[in-house]
């Protein structure tokens, strides 16, 4: 498992700045996603599951922040595509969704577009509660098998002091 403190400081804060998407409380929704969905250590789904990367997104939401969100918000899809690999690129200039297993920044920049496109606010900082609600809402989802209970107890407590 990643340390939480590195993975927020040399990572996730550095690639949210780079995209103006930084905040505290998105800031730490990522890494809690992480910790929640990958452990920070898994990057496929166990099992036979299609989940990629250490966020754990299906190629078929990939495809739809793509299709549905970043086709329309052409500055941001060119920031997020700046952090990919020049050599995953297909046709279209799109980044093979490979890049959420091959390049941390990419599915932390992925990860935020998801919740990006939410309308809900983000909850406050430090709100772990809220956090791990807003996670089961709009990343698990009604239909995940995770739980709120289960996203606290996986989430880095010692991110809220780095």
């Amino acid at each position: 498992m990643m340390d939480a403190k590195q993975l927020t400081a040399l990572v996730v804060r550095p690639t949210l700045k780079k995209l103006n998407l930084h905040s505290s409380a998105a800031e730490q929704l990522v890494v809690g996603t992480i910790y929640q969905e990958s452990r920070a250590k898994y990057l496929k789904q166990l099992g036979s599951g299609p989940a990629l990367g250490i966020i754990q997104m299906e190629p078929a939401t990939y495809q739809d922040i793509w299709d549905n969100y970043l086709a329309y918000k052409r500055g941001l899809a060119n920031q997020v595509t700046e952090l990919a690999s020049i050599a995953n690129l297909d046709d279209d200039m799109r980044p093979d969704e490979k890049e959420l297993i091959t390049n941390l920044a990419f599915a932390v920049a992925m990860c935020r577009v998801h919740y990006l496109r939410k309308k809900d606010a983000l909850p406050k900082a430090g709100d772990i509660d809220g956090l791990a609600k807003y996670w089961k809402d709009h990343y698990n989802t009604h239909l995940g098998a995770g739980t709120v209970e289960e996203f606290k107890a996986n989430f880095p407590m010692e991110i809220l002091h780095c």
